[in-house]
């Protein structure tokens, strides 16, 4: 039988510093931080020195921290926790831990089995889900704390394989950071390992629909998109790749790994045509189903598997199996990829048991195939959460997407949320994969999140009617998508510098009481988030007004200045407000100061490569600096600083450092002022041998925006002229802000006048 071999072992520090140990008989603590405790009680005395599914480094600095091994109660102090243990089988009254410095007006103590009280993490699937749905635990809370239960995750072996955990033991976690966020998520991927860094070009748009196409149809659909500017960078290419119309003898076809050669008569071809033209290229496969005699590579797998290939018997999945799994990548995959498939899209929907007790199939795949992946040089997969410890295995795959307003207003919280548990890298349905009606708002709304998400993926479910190619869409959603998935792809310069912030403990997207953990605002406003270290999303889930005839969405905006990047309107901070807009737009807000660098082309390639020229977003009022990040994606990283100095209205372009070569010897830069007269300055250092252009962005009209949305609304046109000469009158903006109340306007007509009136505080 050849000789197949799994993936390399994760590298891998299981074993805790014996000085951040205490130990009984029967209990095990580990102080693995001064705010993050292992807790083992085994009534077999036995301890687990072993990795598991989430925790992959507990040989961690020693914290500072004390022991006080009194009478009737063992107390461990660090600057963050006080843990009082009498030493017994866990419980309520025997094992509690007071996290200290005030968190909460009540004293925030955690006791050993009550409730968990986090502010949620992420969820296997949103299959089905037509809106909000029950998340699993995140590793941070208002009251101070949160615990992970390890108890029953698989366990990692020295040898890369896994192993169920022996019964009956308990190994929590218990996380007590008060309110500081993004300290928890901090040692979480101390202990779990960080994201790695997702390849550039997967930042761009994914094109995604369940539909039987053909080579030849899909290079027409191609080429249609390069026809109307419209960028991809991947390709996801759905079941009907393999043959699925097959011998009911066999089951369905729902598995399979054999060319349809009726519809891609020329694999290779097809996929050199794909690279040819900026694309990567990812296959879907379900596995459940295992391996059928119809397959092409059925008879390699068996004699592999020392079985009969004359039989016809057919091959189980078996995840548990060592030798099958290895042979699962060796033969039925690593041809494809010789063919030039560059990931794999796992579509797993068979549930989280397999034939060993706590052994998840869905984590092993998103485990072994990432790992596999590595080795092939992608580094990516594409698949379900499966747990703590998922986001090293990026991306994630959420599901057969409800086509409904209820399923995108949640997507946004849904996503934020994720990072309470390090999982920052979700792919949605965006624009939803089945039942639902004909909606090209939704539709609309749906992309403009999808562009400011962490994975841009258009999809549509097998039904002829669904589909979102932008020439099928109205004209105002054909137009809103075009504008948005060109901005995405010149988004990526920021989004891969945001990239590699992630790999380092900062996940893109990011609830905004991460920031702001103090202000109750921050968590009443669940689908507003953090989208890198620059930008502030408030996406639009709701149909439009039917008198307004405008979106709108209740946001909350920090302290400080913000404006908004797509209209360049300014906005004073520190309060609540609603936010109204066209179809055309979302609120993208950034703060005073912010730099967002983009590429320069207004219709970007499909291949998201580091660009020749640069537009930088510049928001003035304050001082900014950003240190774009660029690589060759193979290690060999430059860092070239952008700074802004506001009162000169000056901005400067580097020094690059370190692997400049990565960059082009020459390139261009521009500047953009949202909102901001012009006048700008840019300059570069002397090596950047740059071309440097002065910019300035829209100012915005505000007489000019309240005719408008006075002029757009379905109202009365003398009701109409008298709002007009009521928010344009000669008075103080209080005056006319009561002139306008008292006229009795529709809520959504007078709040989207109000906007305006009170924009700058």
């Amino acid at each position: 039988m050849p000789d197949h071999q799994l993936p390399e072992p994760l590298a891998a520090r299981p074993v805790a510093d014996p000085r951040a140990v205490v130990r009984g008989d029967h209990y095990r603590i580990t102080v693995l931080t001064d705010g993050l405790l292992r807790l083992e009680y085994a009534p077999d005395g036995g301890v687990e020195d072993r990795a598991s599914a989430f925790a992959l480094h507990r040989d961690l600095p020693v914290p500072a921290f004390t022991v006080q091994d009194r009478e009737h109660a063992l107390e461990i102090v660090t600057d963050r926790l006080h843990l009082t243990y009498d030493r017994g089988p866990f419980r309520t009254s025997g094992l509690s831990v007071q996290v200290r410095g005030n968190v909460s007006s009540y004293h925030s103590v955690w006791r050993y089995g009550e409730p968990a009280a986090d502010l949620g993490g992420t969820a296997r699937t949103l299959d089905l889900a037509d809106g909000r749905i029950t998340l699993e635990p995140g590793v941070v809370s208002r009251v101070g704390y949160a615990l992970l239960d390890d108890s029953r995750t698989l366990l990692l072996d020295a040898d890369g394989w896994v192993s169920p955990r022996p019964p009956g033991r308990t190994d929590l976690y218990l996380f007590a950071y008060g309110h500081d966020h993004a300290a928890a998520v901090r040692a979480f991927y101390a202990v779990s390992g960080h994201p790695p860094l997702v390849p550039r070009w997967a930042l761009g748009n994914w094109w995604s629909r369940y539909h039987r196409y053909t080579a030849d149809g899909y290079r027409e659909l191609i080429e249609r998109f390069r026809a109307e500017g419209l960028p991809f960078s991947v390709s996801v290419i759905d079941m009907d790749w393999h043959l699925v119309d097959i011998d009911p003898a066999h089951g369905s076809g729902w598995t399979g790994y054999t060319w349809n050669r009726d519809l891609f008569p020329d694999p290779e071809a097809f996929l050199a045509w794909l690279h040819a033209n900026g694309l990567r290229v990812t296959l879907n496969v379900h596995p459940a189903d295992g391996v059928r005699a119809f397959e092409q590579a059925y008879p390699a797998l068996a004699a592999a598997l020392g079985r009969d290939a004359t039989s016809g018997s057919p091959i189980a999945f078996d995840v548990t199996d060592r030798d099958f799994l290895a042979a699962y990548f060796e033969v039925l995959h690593r041809d494809l990829e010789r063919q030039g498939v560059d990931f794999w899209w796992v579509d797993w929907q068979s549930g989280p048991h397999s034939r060993v007790p706590g052994v998840d199939p869905l984590w092993m795949l998103n485990h072994f195939h990432f790992q596999d992946s590595v080795r092939a040089g992608a580094g990516l997969t594409f698949s379900r959460y499966a747990g703590p410890g998922s986001h090293r295995y990026p991306v994630g795959f959420s599901g057969d997407a409800v086509i409904s307003w209820a399923s995108l207003a949640f997507q946004p919280e849904f996503t934020a949320t994720a990072a309470n548990i390090g999982y920052g890298w979700w792919s949605h349905d965006i624009g939803g994969h089945m039942f639902g009606v004909k909606d090209d708002e939704l539709t609309a709304r749906w992309v403009q999140f999808g562009a400011f998400s962490p994975i841009m993926r258009l999809h549509s479910g097998s039904n002829p009617f669904i589909h979102k190619e932008p020439w099928t869409l109205e004209p105002a959603t054909r137009a809103v998508l075009t504008t948005y998935l060109r901005l995405r792809h010149r988004l990526v310069p920021y989004l891969h510098t945001m990239n590699h912030a992630a790999a380092q403990g900062t996940p893109l997207v990011r609830p905004m009481y991460w920031a702001h953990p103090d202000r109750d605002e921050a968590y009443r406003v669940p689908n507003q988030y953090l989208f890198g270290s620059e930008l502030l999303v408030a996406p639009i889930v709701s149909p439009a007004d039917p008198v307004s005839r405008l979106g709108s969405v209740t946001a909350w905006l920090p302290p400080g200045d913000w404006t908004d990047i797509r209209t360049g309107r300014r906005y004073a901070g520190d309060r609540q407000l609603a936010l109204h807009r066209e179809l055309a737009d979302i609120p993208v807000l950034a703060r005073a100061g912010a730099i967002v660098p983009l590429d320069a082309a207004a219709v970007p390639g499909n291949d998201p490569v580091v660009p020749d020229a640069l537009e930088i977003l510049v928001v003035p009022g304050a001082d900014g600096a950003f240190d774009l990040i660029e690589d060759d994606g193979h290690g060999a990283v430059v860092t070239t600083p952008l700074r802004w100095d506001d009162a000169s209205r000056t901005l400067t372009v580097g020094p690059a450092a370190g692997a400049v070569g990565v960059v082009p010897a020459r390139r261009s830069w521009s500047a953009t002022v949202p909102g901001g007269p012009p006048g700008v300055v840019v300059t570069a250092a002397a090596t950047e041998r740059a071309d440097v252009t002065p910019g300035a962005g829209p100012a915005p009209d505000d007489a000019a925006e309240l005719f408008h949305r006075l002029d757009l609304a379905h109202l009365e046109h003398e009701l109409k002229l008298v709002a007009w000469r009521a928010v344009t009158a000669a008075e103080s903006a209080g005056h006319r802000l009561g002139r306008l109340h008292a006229l009795g306007l529709p809520r959504a007509v007078e709040s989207a006048l109000i906007e305006v009136l009170t924009a700058a505080g």
